[in-house]
């Protein structure tokens, strides 16, 4: 793939952008971040209103850990495309990095409005639900999300924990003892779950 990509890096701006692009993702995935920068570089160069080419770019330096210069990357690549879900998402998890928390969850409540089944957006709104210590709420996604994924064992353990945290054993050890039975290895569960049958 990165040879067949490199072929069109001296084609055309838009052509040029588009290998740039794909070629800084692959990178990226590789974690080669000087590799994976360079090429998002030149995908911006060659197209300043690519959104992918932007969002790559903001994936480099938030990689790097400048979660604010990533924010405006994101932010630029909305600018040109304001359904780029890739851009809404990791600009979601900026702000959470940045402590934003409000804004943080106003862009994956707009990102499940577009991607309403989306697993990583519902454990993203859950989490800061949880966060902002609003466990009702938290306990509402996580149980949408456990509709998308009914098997996820960290999903149904959070639950657990977060029903216990409210006074609902029963509850809590439904979802305690579902998670163990999906990973009968987490420790914590078993601990809890130990716990109960003792009292």
């Amino acid at each position: 793939a990165l040879e067949t990509l490199k072929m069109f890096e001296k084609k055309e701006s838009r052509v040029k952008s588009a290998a740039a692009t794909n070629l800084s993702f692959l990178y990226y995935l590789g974690n080669e971040l000087s590799q994976a920068t360079n090429y998002a570089d030149l995908a911006v160069n060659s197209d300043r209103y690519n959104p992918a080419a932007l969002t790559n770019k903001g994936n480099t330096v938030f990689a790097n850990g400048d979660y604010e210069k990533a924010a405006e990357f994101y932010r630029e690549a909305l600018r040109n495309d304001s359904l780029c879900t890739e851009a809404l998402y990791n600009l979601g998890l900026a702000y959470k990095k940045l402590n934003r928390i409000e804004e943080a969850l106003d862009w994956f409540l707009k990102l499940h409005s577009i991607l309403p089944n989306s697993a990583q957006v519902l454990y993203q709104i859950a989490s800061i639900c949880e966060i902002t210590e609003d466990p009702s709420q938290a306990i509402e996604w996580f149980l949408q999300l456990i509709s998308v994924v009914p098997t996820d064992p960290h999903v149904l353990s959070k639950l657990g924990k977060l029903y216990d945290k409210e006074g609902d054993k029963s509850q809590a050890f439904h979802y305690y003892y579902e998670s163990y039975r999906y990973f009968p290895s987490n420790i914590e569960v078993i601990e809890w779950l130990g716990a109960y049958y003792i009292d």
